[in-house]
């Protein structure tokens, strides 16, 4: 262990002594810049990675608070959300996206799986561009620095009966060889850390065929998204008309590895929990969404015991904090166990190591990136061991105090690809993306 005064950093096999550890490439930052990075770099941890997000969703965070319907559940939320989603077009979706990946920076994470399903104008229509509403997430996380897996979504159907999409989802909708074409024409204008992946919305949006199809010679390492078992009465449903649960159907009627992240998997049975563990699939939980929305809580210790891996994601945006995330997931558990630590492991019995560790390394596979430490890259953030929670934090500690002591932001520097992009505190690009929000926010509230 290095003495107080230098350097550290977090790898999978722990602590390392970070004086001669260099990974931010400060020699093109001027001389100012270089002293405030230097002095701060104490702790330094890898990003972390964001595996769920829908980024218009941002936009409407806190603005489904008010009881509407006496029975207010995910179902109604959705409705609102479908409303307000029609509002937006792609130079809108730039604007959000800017301010939400620049946040998301801010708060440490430096990679974010977008799970992007507004394809269309909002009447359905097509753009010039199939691919415009993409391309607006696309450039908008090149602009503020953030790594992006971009997740167009296939969506055919409104339910597991198959019926038609309804007019507020037809936006969403895309044929299977339309669906194909999409990802072809994004595939040949990636630009540095942007990736591809497969999307499927849910079971009730695809049918097994358009899935079937979508798979066939899939590449190796290609990430493959799913929302599932989110509702109890979605997996109801999937009962009613499949015969089975949502986990148990997928598992037995598609190829699910590593490759794959399920989006929430809240409501699981006992042996569908150790068969998604066993399957090598990540859970992608969004503990604050999942809140938000009353989803439920996800049997986290049972499948930590059965080997399963997962990672984090803050879906809706009520929240964009990794620290809020891990807090809540742990906490989730202790409510509903009256346990404490729940989290930790004997080979890891700091409670905010063992998350971090699992949420670096389920969302790099997530991500479609390796989770083997020396392959990182250039994403890295720094935290503020100036700020007061962090007084006196030593390396077996900090991670605990991070996630534990509060919500006053503690990253001070982030950087990817090596690259600075939050200094002392903040975005660089601040000011300009949030004028650009707010231009694109009052246009869209002067519309509803």
């Amino acid at each position: 262990m290095s003495d107080a005064s230098s350097s550290q950093v977090w790898s999978p096999s722990g602590w390392k002594d970070g004086q001669a550890f260099d990974p931010m490439s400060i020699a093109e930052a001027d001389a100012g810049e270089a002293s405030s990075i230097s002095a701060a770099r104490r702790f330094i941890l890898p990003g972390v990675p964001n595996a769920h997000s829908h980024a218009f969703q941002r936009a409407m965070a806190g603005m489904a608070e008010r009881l509407g319907d006496p029975d207010d559940s995910f179902w109604t939320w959705r409705e609102r959300m479908y409303a307000f989603a029609a509002l937006i077009e792609p130079d809108d979706l730039y604007a959000i996206a800017s301010q939400l990946y620049l946040e998301m920076l801010e708060a440490g994470y430096t990679q974010v799986c977008e799970f992007q399903y507004l394809h269309h104008a909002p009447d359905g229509s097509r753009y010039d561009d199939p691919a415009a509403m993409s391309r607006a997430l696309l450039q908008a996380a090149a602009d503020v620095g953030i790594g992006i897996t971009l997740l167009p979504v296939l969506y055919q159907t409104g339910g597991f009966d198959a019926r038609p999409l309804s007019a507020r989802q037809r936006r969403f909708g895309c044929a299977t060889d339309e669906y194909l074409g999409m990802l072809q024409g994004l595939r040949e204008h990636l630009a540095a850390n942007q990736r591809l992946g497969l999307c499927l919305h849910s079971l009730r949006a695809v049918p097994e065929s358009a899935m079937r199809e979508v798979l066939f010679g899939r590449e190796t390492g290609m990430p493959v998204h799913i929302h599932i078992a989110e509702q109890i009465a979605e997996v109801e449903e999937c009962q009613a008309v499949r015969g089975q649960r949502p986990v148990a159907w997928l598992l037995d009627h598609a190829e699910v590895d590593a490759d794959w992240s399920l989006v929430h998997a809240t409501h699981l049975d006992e042996l569908e929990v150790i068969r998604l563990a066993r399957s090598g699939a990540t859970v992608a939980l969004c503990p604050t969404t999942e809140a938000n929305l009353g989803d439920g809580l996800f049997p986290l210790s049972a499948y930590q015991s059965a080997g399963g891996t997962w990672s984090i994601g803050s879906d809706s945006h009520i929240s964009v904090s990794p620290v809020e995330e891990l807090r809540w997931l742990e906490y989730g558990q202790r409510l509903t166990q009256r346990r404490r630590n729940l989290a930790s492991r004997p080979d890891r019995p700091s409670t905010g190591e063992a998350l971090f560790a699992a949420a670096w390394s389920g969302g790099r596979r997530s991500c479609g990136l390796s989770d083997d430490f020396d392959s990182a890259g250039g994403d890295w953030l720094v935290l503020d061991h100036d700020a007061p929670p962090l007084v006196g934090a030593k390396a077996d500690d900090v991670l605990d105090r991070w996630i534990f002591s509060g919500n006053r932001p503690l990253v001070r520097e982030v950087w990817t690809q090596a690259q600075p992009r939050v200094i002392s505190g903040r975005h660089i690009h601040r000011e300009a993306v949030e004028a650009r929000f707010a231009l694109h926010m009052n246009r869209l509230l002067q519309r509803m």
